[in-house]
């Protein structure tokens, strides 16, 4: 019993910590595959605060890996991490038999589960946690508590540290879609001989203040325009494919909604896109990118921006003077390709050469 105690301990430990610090890599990934959840769950009003959820929830998984590793505070972290379990569980229970979430998110980018593959870890790791949970009181701090409250600090230092530089630059690992070397138009493609998602559509309309969902093929025999108010329609998974192209969605289209996609990602020339999700209200990166834009516009180098903010964007930048066209993108590629927000790239027909984060746009002058 001891020796599996000790097993277990050692097991959740460091799976917390791999999970932590997968997602610290890209923690706006968490935080867009939360606002996937909150979209399914109607509770968008959430969607500006999934980034700090995501901060919190990924530091907080690398200090309690640890607290757990030394045996620090073992009764109160065996109970938060008990919390959390469920809470996990519930999340990838929910997505599989749903079927409206397809990846839940549980080691980022970088390690894919399936709903499936991340609600049957999270069983197993359900049963681990409520055995540790039940021994508490066998396990003792490794260190003293002085050293263990000095690593937990040092630990939660470095959680957030880590975070922060990932959102001001760009992740340490890239494991994204459209990381250098990619070329874009071939990324788009599905691949070949894979076989699409089988899905149904399924369809939500207010009854008698009721939500009453069913699919094509199962319509209520009572039903009519006046008694039923659409609320909603969403695909629903029931078989899944394997034709999913690695970039999904990019999509550049002019002002006028023009699509111009395949003569940019064709164009011969050495090209830097600026891609903003979102003009926050504070854009101290505009002064660099101005720099940037003067010179590369001298080398004769064409320097576009695609955002889905655009009315946004183009005043700032009119504002400040930096004439160059501007494009509108989809939100959700948008979000693939620039986690740090603005990302830079240098692209030349559709392939990513090189790609700079915020803090970083100025290194662009050198390459």
């Amino acid at each position: 019993m001891k020796y599996i105690l000790h097993i277990f301990r050692i097991i959740v430990g460091v799976l917390f910590i791999f999970s932590g610090l997968i997602k610290a890599n890209d923690p706006s990934g968490l935080s867009y595959k939360m606002q996937e959840f909150f979209e399914v769950w109607n509770l968008t009003m959430f969607n500006d605060a999934t980034l700090v959820f995501s901060i919190l929830m990924i530091a907080f998984e690398i200090i309690a890996g640890v607290a757990v590793l030394i045996g620090w505070r073992f009764e109160l972290f065996s109970w938060l991490l008990f919390v959390l379990i469920v809470f996990f569980t519930f999340l990838t229970g929910y997505a599989v038999f749903s079927g409206k979430i397809r990846e839940c998110g549980c080691f980022g980018d970088c390690i894919k589960l399936t709903a499936n593959q991340s609600f049957y870890k999270d069983l197993v790791l359900f049963g681990m946690i409520g055995f540790l949970l039940l021994n508490r009181k066998s396990i003792k701090p490794i260190f003293s508590n002085i050293f263990s409250v000095v690593v937990l600090l040092l630990t939660t230092t470095a959680s957030f540290a880590m975070q922060i530089h990932v959102l001001q630059h760009l992740p340490y690992i890239d494991c994204l879609p459209y990381k250098v070397g990619i070329d874009i138009q071939e990324g788009m493609k599905a691949p070949a001989g894979s076989v699409p998602d089988s899905t149904v559509i399924n369809f939500v309309y207010l009854k008698n203040g009721k939500e009453i969902e069913f699919d094509t093929d199962h319509f209520p025999s009572d039903f009519n325009d006046s008694d039923y108010t659409f609320v909603k329609r969403y695909d629903k998974l029931i078989r899944e494919g394997n034709a999913k192209p690695p970039i999904k969605d990019f999509v550049i289209n002019t002002p006028q909604g023009n699509d111009t996609t395949q003569a940019i990602l064709s164009d011969p020339r050495e090209m830097m896109v600026l891609f903003v999700k979102k003009m926050e209200d504070y854009h101290e990166w505009v002064n660099d990118f101005k720099a940037v834009t003067t010179i590369m516009q001298q080398k004769g180098r064409p320097v576009i921006v695609i955002t889905s903010d655009f009315e946004k964007v183009a005043k700032i930048l009119h504002d400040e003077q930096i004439v160059l066209p501007i494009y509108k993108g989809d939100a959700v590629a948008i979000k693939t390709a620039a986690r740090s927000t603005p990302t830079l790239y240098k692209i030349q027909q559709g392939v990513v050469l090189q790609k700079w984060g915020r803090q970083d746009l100025k290194e662009s002058i050198r390459n």
